[in-house]
């Protein structure tokens, strides 16, 4: 059976890839990080016949040895490691630290392309995170019943652009605006801590803006949303969710689109204006 390895952060991503995989026939070989996986991912590649290990972050001579050893060719990564791992629970071992003081700068395209670039001086191919999962790829224009009205489609197209900027400047891939006011922008808190603090200042019908950055390399950090943005968006009454169309990905994508249907929540998939 064919494998490939599965470089696995937070979140429910992983496992919707383990899914994917388990489906194409694939045995998945698993690295997991200890306080950023989630511990379902077991019982998914369990169920797959794979395997999966479990280091803390920063161990990556050990992730390398992993693979090599399981025989994988090509990986992918899937789901994101908090940044603030890199102030707390940081556990690097000699090639990270080498890593860490050769980039220099802990911006995320930065710090991957270079771990990239070690797996794949080791005969370690890194694959698109999206491998598998066109399927739940937002598609372009209306994708729940739901609608934006003339005043949140002016909203959008405000905020795009800037919610492209800061994604050129490393700083966040996601905004919240409201009558062409912008609430807030996503830092190291991510995505659902933004939509609460730009929620919460507007009260209602706040328009929240998901992209991927200017040349994004989607070998990893590609955006996502899940269950968990639409129930965040429920708290504070948020409306409209604008998604780039064909590099985003809805995790659980029947839950997201059921949830947002019931609560009156419009998501549009844009392409770039």
């Amino acid at each position: 059976m064919e494998k490939i390895g599965l470089i696995a952060g937070n979140g429910r991503f992983p496992i919707i890839f383990a899914e994917k995989a388990r489906e194409q026939g694939l045995s998945v070989v698993a690295v997991a990080h200890r306080g950023e996986t989630q511990p379902e991912l077991e019982k998914e590649i369990s169920a797959s016949g794979g395997q999966i290990h479990w280091i803390h972050v920063g161990q990556l001579s050990r992730m390398i040895r992993i693979f090599k050893s399981a025989g994988v060719e090509q990986v992918i990564m899937a789901g994101g490691i908090k940044k603030t791992r890199l102030f707390s629970n940081l556990r690097p071992d000699l090639r990270s630290l080498r890593l860490l003081r050769q980039v220099g700068q802990k911006k995320d395209d930065l710090l991957l392309r270079a771990v990239a670039q070690e797996l794949e001086s080791e005969g370690l191919k890194v694959r698109e995170s999206t491998l598998y999962l066109s399927s739940i790829l937002a598609t372009k224009g209306p994708m729940t019943r739901r609608v934006p009205t003339p005043g949140k489609w002016q909203d959008i197209r405000f905020g795009w652009e800037i919610a492209k900027e800061i994604g050129r400047l490393e700083i966040g891939q996601c905004i919240v605006v409201k009558q062409r006011v912008v609430l807030a922008v996503e830092a190291i808190e991510g995505t659902d801590e933004t939509i609460r603090r730009g929620g919460r200042l507007c009260r209602s019908g706040a328009v929240v803006i998901k992209v991927s950055k200017p040349h994004q390399d989607l070998r990893f950090d590609v955006p996502a949303i899940g269950p968990s943005t639409i129930e965040t968006m429920m708290e504070v009454n948020a409306a409209t969710l604008a998604l780039e169309a064909g590099k985003t990905l809805l995790l659980d994508k029947e839950v997201v689109l059921e949830k947002a249907n019931q609560a009156g929540i419009s998501i549009v998939g844009m392409e770039s204006l």
